[in-house]
């Protein structure tokens, strides 16, 4: 099982983008909320855990888990409003967005107990590692997880305008580093967090994927083999979900070569992680392909040839 950790909200995506004021379309997502889906579609045994509203908005999100085949066991509820985040496409399809998180129920999220024994990796990422108090329980997770040899999965996925202090937020980034196995990032997240590929993979994950947008991915090993492929060709409406894509695309490939055991990303070569990337770009053009966050199902890029 893999166990996808962090929040789920309501995006309030713009229909028409040349409307100065556009009547807004609420959609399920968030980074980890997108994850936990793309990879239920995938066909991964997945479980998200969170802290969801009781609201109409949270009782959808729980109801597309479900329809997702994604477990809720680690779900917890309650009466606080769903977090929103009002989106902003641009001409090329980029989304920026507002967010609107004050007294929200991922907010209030709390350390459980334990994860099912058979939970292989646990990923993290986005608003939930910023906003306190759950940020805090996240991050417990996070290492309690890490010290049971469970593999980490972290994708930060910067928000830089939830984060008041950003020198303290870098300090906790490279803090969680020795804790994670895979570390995905956008170029955008780099720069931002003023790091290369080469620092972030020394200070502790086995591997470390770059999103590169129309230019593709790259991943650097531990060991230093640098390897990249192309961006899939694609007509792109908009890249809401495509980086949450590409995290569980990575996730579903290395569980699929049951490569989530500790070291055993050691054992991937440029055949391998070449068939692993290009797998990620593919699932991340379908998203991109269609409105809104839409993952792919297996059946739309191959994923049960992995």
């Amino acid at each position: 099982m893999i166990v996808v950790a962090g929040e789920a909200l309501i995006d309030l995506v713009p229909h028409d983008r040349g409307d100065a004021l556009p009547p807004l379309r609420p959609v399920r997502g968030g980074g980890p909320y997108n994850t936990a889906v793309a990879l239920g579609r995938l066909g991964s045994e997945t479980a998200f855990c969170s802290r969801l509203s009781t609201d109409a908005f949270g009782t959808s999100l729980v109801e597309r888990l479900v329809s997702e085949g994604v477990s809720t066991q680690l779900v917890q509820r309650g009466p606080e409003p769903t977090t929103l985040a009002v989106a902003s496409v641009a001409a090329d399809g980029s989304a920026s967005y507002t967010f609107y998180t004050g007294g929200t129920a991922d907010r209030l999220f709390t350390l459980p107990d334990a994860l099912p024994d058979r939970t292989r990796a646990a990923s993290f990422g986005t608003c939930s590692l910023v906003l306190e108090p759950g940020a805090s329980a996240y991050e417990e997770l996070m290492r309690r997880e890490s010290a049971r040899g469970v593999f980490v999965a972290l994708d930060p996925n910067v928000r830089a305008e939830l984060i008041p202090d950003p020198d303290a937020y870098r300090a906790r980034f490279r803090g969680w580093l020795p804790h994670v196995s895979l570390l995905k990032l956008s170029e955008e997240d780099a720069a931002w967090l003023g790091a290369g590929l080469p620092e972030l993979a020394a200070a502790g994950p086995a591997a470390v994927v770059l999103t590169r947008g129309g230019d593709g991915l790259t991943v650097l090993t531990r060991g230093g083999a640098r390897y990249s492929v192309p961006a899939a060709p694609v007509d792109v409406v908009d890249t809401i979900g495509a980086g949450d894509t590409v995290n569980a695309a990575l996730l579903d490939a290395l569980a699929r070569r049951d490569l989530l055991a500790p070291g055993a990303l050691a054992a991937l070569g440029a055949d391998g992680w070449g068939e692993i990337l290009a797998f990620a770009s593919r699932a991340a053009a379908v998203t991109c392909s269609r409105a809104g966050a839409e993952p792919p199902y297996a059946r739309e890029v191959g994923g049960a040839s992995l």
